[in-house]
């Protein structure tokens, strides 16, 4: 597989994987596809406890040592709060999407029955020929509602359809590939990095190639609220978690960029491992930029808070308007993937 092959895996499982919903909680059919594939390209995958999928590669020999590289398909999203009298919803978030992008976005209900509703999310004074705030007021859980698109105007109306409080709502990631490279849609965080790896492991299998170290790759379900990667496979000695890179403000990382993150909210990330990937990329001559993010947080930072202990790094391609609507480039992913083949390549330990 060569990377004209790569980029045409990459983004073909993008674009599935994004249009599946899977808002922190409710993941099983994102892990299912995700898993499909995996065993349909020769992998074992496995499940722990709480649904986060864990991927095996053998190394060389049996005295490797075993390293993880952690992807999560979890998102945000919203949840059913309550159901007014007038038969809208009230909602609450889940992870923290940014909320004022989501005015006029169209949603998903998902019952706990398997039925699914199309509605809108809305500022509670949303017509400009109506209120007077309209364009000014707060987007934020208590000054916005979902409208359904079925004939409700009363709670009662609304109970008979199904739903019901603790419902996810899952947000439209209106995901679009441009001809120039852009990959636009909600959610890239963190699922371009899944498709990123998943293209890593079809590259492995097509040309036959055996990593230095054994590999548990983990695909995760709960790190928008904090704890995806928490609980880890006890061999594993050094964790990359490979997640979006910010773009923005005094930060180096462009959307064409790998981004390196030396330190994020939860501290400094082993100095070792990122100094090594740091040497990677510049062997391999990639566009990399090392940032510092103070307000972010990755399925490293859970695995360390929970006292696994590895040895942790970040990277990821540059997103930029992230928990918005967010857009990377072909080159960052690709920028990705050839730093995480370096590093799992490496003769080096």
């Amino acid at each position: 597989m060569d990377f004209l092959e790569m980029k045409s895996y990459v983004l073909d499982f993008a674009t599935k994987l994004l249009a599946i919903d899977s808002p922190s909680g409710y993941c099983k059919q994102a892990i299912d596809f995700i898993r499909a594939e995996a065993q349909r390209l020769g992998y074992q995958a496995s499940m722990n406890a709480k649904g986060n999928l864990i991927i095996d590669i053998p190394g060389i020999g049996a005295s490797a040592k075993t390293v993880g590289m952690s992807a999560h398909v979890d998102t945000l999203g919203l949840m059913v709060r309550s159901i007014k009298d007038d038969g809208t919803l009230v909602f609450t978030p889940v992870g923290g999407p940014s909320l004022p992008t989501c005015d006029g976005e169209y949603c998903r209900i998902i019952t706990r029955e398997g039925k699914v509703y199309s509605g809108t999310i809305l500022c509670n004074e949303a017509s400009v020929h109506v209120h007077k705030k309209a364009q000014t007021s707060d987007r934020n859980a208590t000054t916005m509602h979902i409208r359904i698109d079925e004939r409700v105007n009363t709670k009662a109306a609304v109970l008979a359809l199904g739903i019901s409080n603790g419902d996810f709502i899952a947000i439209d990631p209106k995901t679009q590939i441009t001809d120039s490279g852009f990959i636009k849609s909600r959610f890239l965080d963190d699922k371009i990095s899944v498709a990123a790896l998943m293209g890593i492991l079809a590259h492995l299998k097509a040309k036959q190639i055996t990593p230095r170290h054994h590999v548990k790759v983990i695909i995760s379900t709960y790190e928008e609220v904090g704890h995806g990667s928490s609980q880890i496979p006890a061999e594993i000695e050094e964790l990359i978690a490979v997640d979006m890179g910010c773009v923005g403000s005094d930060l180096a990382c462009t959307e064409s960029d790998v981004s390196i993150c030396a330190k994020d909210s939860t501290g400094p990330y082993d100095y070792e491992l990122t100094s090594k990937l740091i040497a990677l990329a510049k062997e391999a001559q990639l566009n990399y930029a090392v940032d510092v993010y103070p307000m972010y947080g990755s399925d490293v930072s859970a695995a360390l808070h929970a006292g696994n202990d590895i040895r942790g790094a970040l990277i990821g391609p540059g997103v930029a308007a992230s928990h918005g609507m967010e857009r990377t480039h072909w080159d960052g992913v690709e920028n990705t993937i050839k730093l995480l083949l370096a590093y799992l390549l490496a003769e080096s330990a």
